[in-house]
């Protein structure tokens, strides 16, 4: 059985529909991430499952027990937002003890799962240390640890790691991690920072205007994108998209027109009508220097030399927008012709729809 299960869930605000019937279950112990641009309803379907919004149709579960009309202390969740919230005036212990005190447990009590905290987050020394005495990632800590010690079902994250810096966030997307492994506890985790959901989840929900557009591991949606909206928002650099038209189609192979950069067969099951308009993408990671099964030349505007790889920005005659990666440092230069290719088997293919062609 699920321990989150939600059903035909939908909240709108006034006329304003913001989750469009969703159905979504997690199983006990997953890192579950929902990512998505900005509006797409991540945030506010966190704050329903946490009690924070108002459910305005469907249901949600937890442990098989229907939570719509719950208090968010009585789901047994915890949330740690993108803001620390603090108390300056207390210690890091009494941050931690806050909502353990609201709840009258017993002093003893208190100490022993402060400290047990404090333990799995490497706080110890830091216990009689004010917010203001701490760095960044410290405070992000502190956070988590009052998380913690409500020993809750599910941990909730909303975009925990934003307000740190580029080097900060990797740290503590490497603790959160370990914490998971060292908890065991179900956690999901809001962002829209493709690279957090790659890296950290068991499980991605990728978010598109209030709908669900693809769920799956993360290599899942990478290797296999539902549709074009997945394919561009998972990979840095995002995948390269080429507008054609299906010239043949015989149930073993497409073939298409892609104008100016000539025709491409692609080996496909599916049959495509004749004049159907498609898109071919390709990940810049994908890009050779040197024979391939296709090539076409290209120019670069602009050549980013990165020293483990290098990133090369051009335009195709069309106009769509052509980025390719490198391992290292290879020959290839601004405002000089190169030929790039690529192998049929990493190529994939969206129907007029946007739906992916297999």
């Amino acid at each position: 059985m699920s321990q989150l299960s939600l059903k035909r869930l939908e909240k709108s605000f006034n006329e304003a529909r913001i989750i469009k019937g969703i159905d979504l279950d997690v199983s006990e112990g997953e890192f579950v991430v929902f990512v998505g641009p900005s509006g797409c309803g991540k945030s506010t379907l966190l704050r329903m499952i946490a009690g924070l919004e108002d459910v305005s149709a469907g249901e949600i579960e937890i442990g098989g027990k229907v939570v719509n009309d719950l208090a968010p202390v009585e789901r047994g969740i915890a949330m740690v937002f993108q803001s620390y919230a603090l108390y300056p005036h207390m210690t890091v212990f009494e941050n931690i003890a806050f909502p353990l005190r609201v709840e009258r447990l017993a002093n003893d009590e208190v100490n022993t799962r402060v400290h047990a905290a404090a333990r799995v987050l490497q706080l110890e020394p830091r216990l009689q240390h004010r917010p203001g005495q701490l760095s960044g990632g410290q405070r992000q800590r502190v956070a988590i640890g009052r998380a913690i010690v409500r020993e809750p079902k599910i941990f909730l994250f909303d975009e925990p790691l934003s307000n740190l810096d580029a080097a900060l966030r990797s740290e503590m997307r490497i603790e959160l991690m370990e914490l998971h492994k060292r908890l065991g506890t179900t956690m999901i985790y809001v962002t829209h920072d493709q690279v957090e959901a790659m890296t950290m989840a068991d499980k991605i929900v990728v978010l598109d205007a209030g709908q669900i557009s693809q769920v799956g591991s993360p290599l899942e949606l990478y290797h296999k994108p539902d549709n074009l909206f997945v394919a561009g928002f998972i990979g840095s650099p995002k995948m390269n998209f080429i507008s054609g038209t299906v010239s043949a189609a015989d149930g073993t192979t497409i073939t298409l027109d892609l104008g100016a950069l000539g025709t491409i067969a692609l080996p496909r099951s599916a049959t495509r009508p004749v004049g159907e308009k498609v898109t071919l993408g390709i990940r810049p990671e994908h890009l050779n220097l040197g024979q391939s099964d296709f090539m076409l030349n290209v120019s670069p505007n602009i050549v980013e030399h990165l020293g483990i790889h290098t990133v090369a920005y051009s335009s195709l005659p069309a106009g769509e927008s052509f980025i390719a990666l490198f391992e290292g440092a290879p020959d290839i230069s601004e405002g000089v012709t190169a030929p790039i290719g690529f192998n049929l088997d990493q190529v994939h293919l969206f129907d007029s729809a946007g739906l992916a062609i297999y």
